[in-house]
């Protein structure tokens, strides 16, 4: 299997090692290394920027330090593992106010005078890693997956960025057993670059 370049990106706002996400992130990049691939993480939390608060800023406004080392990441992966937990039914707030800074015009597409924009990071591939306390099952069935497939395909998909890989990890406050199996799964997704 060729090496891969691969960015992690781990999103829990709680930046306490004794979160599940961490755990799983942790598992994914220590097997990726042991596979020979190569490692980049952006822990998120610990990032310094400001939310967005309009189009111009968005698209003209100065670039904090920590979001231009981000984009950097970004565009020298291959594939990106995102790990992220359920808040609300949704995406934390902080990840989607870290996305609209990253996925700005010029880096993560380029609009065009007519037609849709050009995707800038096409290539490239993602395995989005979501936990929740709610049973995987409910979240699919009840939910459709809606924060899943909005980040995979407005975010994501518009910007070329093609997910591979989902996995919906359910009932985390569950038993040691079933923390164990997504360890191991997390473990053999990160060997495979996937």
């Amino acid at each position: 299997m060729k090496a891969r370049r691969i960015t992690l990106i781990d999103r829990h706002p709680d930046p306490d090692p004794g979160r599940f996400v961490h755990a799983l992130a942790d598992a994914y990049a220590a097997a990726a290394l042991a596979a020979g691939h190569d490692v980049r993480r952006i822990a998120v939390a610990g990032l310094a920027f400001d939310l967005l608060e309009s189009r111009a800023e968005w698209e003209e406004g100065p670039l904090p330090p920590a979001i231009a080392e981000a984009q950097d990441d970004i565009a020298w992966a291959e594939h990106l593992a995102i790990f992220y937990p359920l808040w609300l039914g949704d995406l934390p707030a902080r990840l989607k106010g870290f996305f609209e800074q990253v996925m700005r015009p010029g880096f993560a597409f380029q609009p065009k005078a007519k037609g849709l924009p050009e995707k800038r990071l096409k290539g490239r591939t993602a395995h989005i890693v979501v936990t929740m306390g709610m049973p995987a099952l409910f979240y699919r069935v009840y939910f459709r997956a809606h924060s899943l497939r909005s980040l995979e395909r407005n975010i994501l998909g518009f910007v070329g960025i093609t997910p591979t890989e989902r996995s919906i990890v359910g009932n985390v406050e569950g038993d040691a057993k079933h923390r164990t199996t997504w360890l191991e799964t997390m473990t053999e997704y990160g060997a495979a670059a996937r």
